[in-house]
Parts: C-alpha cells; sequence; structure tokens
C-alpha cells in the first residue's frame, strides 16, 4: 500500500511539471501581461513539482523506517510459533496420556520457550515504540515542510496575479502597455528565498493545545516519570552529627556494641563443649552395651 501512494505521489509530481511546462507555452500567444506571468506562474508550478518530489524521498524514508517493524515482527513470529506448539502439545498429551512422562519434559521445554518469548516480546515492543515515533516524526516533518513551502509559493503567486490588469474593455480598447517585467522577476526571487531561508523555527502554522488537551498530556507525562521507585528520601544522611543518627567509631564499645559480640563468644564455646560431651556419652553408652 505504502509504494502504490509513492507511486501516485510521483505521478503527480512529473505530471505538474508537465502542467506547468504547458501553461508557460499556452501563455507565450498571449499578450504581454498574461504571457509574463503565465511564465512566471510556470516556475511555481514546476517549483511545485519539484517539492512533491522531495516530498517522495522523505515519505520513503518513513516507509522503510515503519516497514523496518514488521521485520522484527517477523523475526519474533518463529518464538511465537514454537510457544504456541508445544502448549498444543502439552494440551493433547493431558487429554490423551494425562500420565504420560512427555508431559513433564514438555512443560520444562514450554518454560524455556517462554523466557526466550519474553526476551524478544520485550524487544519489539521497545523497538517498535521507538520506530513507530520516528517513522512518523519523519512524515510529519515532512509534511509540515512541505505545506509551509506550498503556502508561500501560493503567496507569491497571488502576487503575480496582481500584475495582470483586468479591467474590462470595451471593443475597439487597447489596454496600457505592460511594465511588470521587473516586478515579476522579484516576485520569483523573493519566492525563491523564502523558500531558500525556511526552517521550522520560522513555520506560520503553530500547532496549540487546548487547556484540557495540555492538563491531560502534562498528567500522563507526569505519572510515567512518577512510575519509578523514589529512593531520595530513603537513605538518611550520617554526616549530620544534630540528626542523632551518626555516632563516631570510637563511641560504638561505650554504647555496647562491643560487649554484645564478646557474650556470644562464651555460648559458642559452651556449645561445642556440649557438643563434644554429648559425643562422649554416647560412646561410653555404646561400651556399656556392648559388655
Amino acid at each position: 500500500m505504502e509504494k502504490n501512494v509513492m507511486r501516485s505521489m510521483e505521478m503527480v509530481s512529473r505530471e505538474r511539471m508537465e502542467v506547468a511546462q504547458q501553461l508557460s507555452i499556452w501563455g507565450e500567444a498571449c499578450d504581454d501581461d498574461v504571457s509574463d506571468v503565465t511564465d512566471k506562474l510556470g516556475v511555481l508550478i514546476y517549483e511545485i513539482g519539484e517539492l512533491e518530489d522531495q516530498f517522495v524521498d522523505r515519505y520513503d524514508q518513513y516507509r522503510v523506517t515503519i516497514k523496518s517493524i514488521r521485520n522484527i515482527e517477523a523475526s519474533v513470529q518463529p518464538s511465537r510459533d514454537r510457544k504456541q506448539k508445544i502448549t498444543d502439545q502439552i494440551a493433547q498429551l493431558k487429554y490423551k496420556e494425562p500420565n504420560s512422562p512427555k508431559i513433564v519434559v514438555l512443560e520444562q521445554e514450554l518454560v524455556r520457550a517462554e523466557a526466550e518469548s519474553l526476551v524478544a516480546e520485550a524487544q519489539l515492543s521497545n523497538i517498535t515504540r521507538e520506530k513507530l515515533k520516528a517513522a512518523f516524526t519523519y512524515q510529519f516533518d515532512a509534511l509540515r515542510e512541505h505545506c509551509e513551502k506550498l503556502a508561500i509559493i501560493a503567496g507569491y503567486g497571488k502576487h503575480l496575479l496582481e500584475l495582470i490588469d483586468d479591467t474590462p474593455v470595451t471593443p475597439g480598447e487597447t489596454r496600457d502597455a505592460y511594465d511588470g517585467y521587473e516586478a515579476s522577476k522579484a516576485i520569483i526571487q523573493d519566492c525563491e528565498n523564502a523558500l531558500t531561508n525556511w526552517v521550522t523555527a520560522n513555520a506560520a502554522v503553530k500547532p496549540k493545545l487546548s487547556t484540557r488537551a495540555r492538563t491531560l498530556s502534562q498528567r500522563r507525562h507526569q505519572r510515567r516519570e512518577g512510575e519509578g521507585v523514589d529512593l531520595a528520601s530513603q537513605d538518611q544522611p550520617l554526616k549530620d552529627r544534630e540528626s542523632g543518627l551518626w555516632v563516631p567509631a570510637e563511641q560504638h564499645q561505650a554504647g555496647g556494641y562491643g560487649e554484645e559480640e564478646e557474650e556470644e563468644e562464651p555460648e559458642a564455646a559452651g556449645s561445642v563443649t556440649g557438643a563434644a560431651n554429648g559425643e562422649t556419652r554416647g560412646r561410653e553408652e555404646e561400651r556399656t552395651l556392648a559388655a
């Protein structure tokens, strides 16, 4: 479908250039003012055809980026098919042979397949969002530039039309001699300069969100940023002596930290001694029974 759209735009571009040439040829046989203005209008219309040809190139960049998503989806499909196949086999065995040992083997394979699928699906999800935004950024930027430049050409084209004297004349009356050659050249030059110097920052049309749309968009953005875990207040600073949480190293034993560790050592020794005594009593009982 995208290729058909591109072919259509390419045809429009070519035919518009031909129309521009035919307009100039037709105007040669007309009066001076009509001849000059139609010649200059042909220049502007030919420029529109060239802009459309440039837009086709930009559109192809969008199309290739969108196509990359499809290629990634195709690479993920075998993983999906494998997982579905194992799932179907398990369901079939549970129905026909509920006690079959193959079920356990297949379930283990399914776990591995699901793990592989999770990785592939996560990559697909990330790349899909990245490529989708990039692709339509290409297209919308190209559309914006194309339409802004078309508006520029249309504006200067209307200035050219003002050079034609359309005052009605009576039969036998002659019009004043045409003296707009320099003016038409200047208009064309101004149009070319405006097209060359156009940048996005100087765009005439700027989208403006309503208060409601702006509020909802900001709320969505803030909620997305707040999904992470805030650890800023989790750890208190230890360098603040006045907070009461910071204790110098030399005061640790005075606070009883060292005594608690030393009291554990006799217990550990006693437990070892008790274990040794238990082994001795066990051997004595064995000798008594043997006697």
